[in-house]
């Protein structure tokens, strides 16, 4: 386990959590580190019981040091690490907290994206939120203001513009009111299987930006494996490549607000594809809702794709559908 690089340790974790928890985890790192891990889980076939336990184990109780740091001290982190591990173990792991706990208030928000800080905040006093964004980076800060009700942002702005120094009680106590909401968001699910069918739900869960940048770079590295991965996933554009009825079924379950969303911007083909699985009035309707929607961010256009793309997923599950797994098609939104 000392022996075992740090990449390889965090893609054991990664596959100890359900796909969209590790999907969620995955968005806090760095464009390296995603590559990196994912080329990891890709190459890692089978894990061991006893080492993925190993890895849980140390992972659980670097959590529990940085507690001991944090509340009773230094030392005490020390001590407890050195009663789970041997002393040249247990110093390297307090090496690598004490340089991780060195960072700015709200830092793990820094790598959230605004969609998911908006979920985290939803209901929050517009003091709290006030706090938070006065400490995060201006434009990550400026995007999740813009996406508040109208009410709450001048609010918000006002609380920001009259705040002095926040007392580092204050921040701390609305640091771990985020950190609660983020740490219930994990799955307790664990699996020690790992390969194509590890790393394909994972991807299938990013947003379509990092999925595309992943998937070139690993075919810079694995060309034969980039392609084995591309053609075991299924995108919104996809959805050409199911035969009509089953389309008819996927879109029995989709409102029309996220349907038009979704075929916003969208290739021809695709547009076409539903259109033609509608009643005349329904496509009628349809067209009308996506005319009006204006222009749109291609985040909400994105969240609508996947959402159907969850849809069809659930129903290829039951076994109401079937997908072909052919080579994927690329399209320009």
């Amino acid at each position: 386990m000392p022996r075992l690089p740090g990449s390889k340790k965090a893609a054991i974790l990664l596959m100890s959590l359900g796909a969209q928890e590790a999907a969620d985890l995955m968005r806090h790192l760095r464009h390296s580190e995603v590559e990196q891990i994912t080329l990891e889980i890709a190459n890692l076939r089978r894990v061991d019981r006893e080492q993925q336990q190993e890895v849980l184990n140390e992972f659980y109780q670097m959590s529990r040091a940085e507690v001991e740091i944090t509340e009773g001290g230094i030392d005490m982190a020390r001590d407890m690490l050195e009663r789970a591990f041997d002393s040249n173990r247990a110093s390297e792991i307090l090496r690598r907290l004490t340089t991780y706990l060195q960072r700015r208030p709200f830092d793990v928000l820094r790598k959230a994206d605004p969609n998911q800080i908006m979920s985290l905040i939803l209901n929050e006093h517009p003091q709290t939120i006030a706090v938070m964004l006065a400490y995060m980076d201006p434009t990550q800060a400026s995007q999740v203001l813009s996406g508040l009700p109208a009410e709450v942002q001048s609010d918000v702005a006002r609380r920001i513009a009259l705040m002095g120094r926040a007392a580092p009680e204050v921040i701390k106590e609305v640091e771990a009111l985020l950190e609660a909401k983020l740490s219930n968001m994990a799955a307790e699910e664990v699996s020690g299987a790992g390969g194509i069918n590890a790393i394909v739900p994972i991807l299938n869960n990013t947003d379509r930006s990092s999925e595309r940048q992943i998937l070139e770079r690993l075919e810079e590295f694995d060309p034969e494996l980039a392609d084995e991965i591309r053609n075991r996933m299924f995108v919104f554009e996809n959805i050409v490549q199911i035969e009509d009825k089953s389309v008819q079924k996927v879109l029995r379950r989709v409102d029309n607000k996220t349907l038009a969303m979704a075929l916003k911007g969208t290739a021809p083909e695709v547009s076409q594809k539903v259109m033609r699985n509608l009643s005349q009035k329904a496509a009628e309707l349809l067209k009308d809702d996506i005319e009006v929607l204006g222009p749109v961010r291609i985040r909400d256009v994105e969240q609508a794709q996947r959402e159907i793309v969850n849809i069809i997923r659930q129903l290829e599950d039951q076994g109401e559908l079937v997908i072909s797994r052919g080579e994927r098609d690329d399209f320009v939104v």
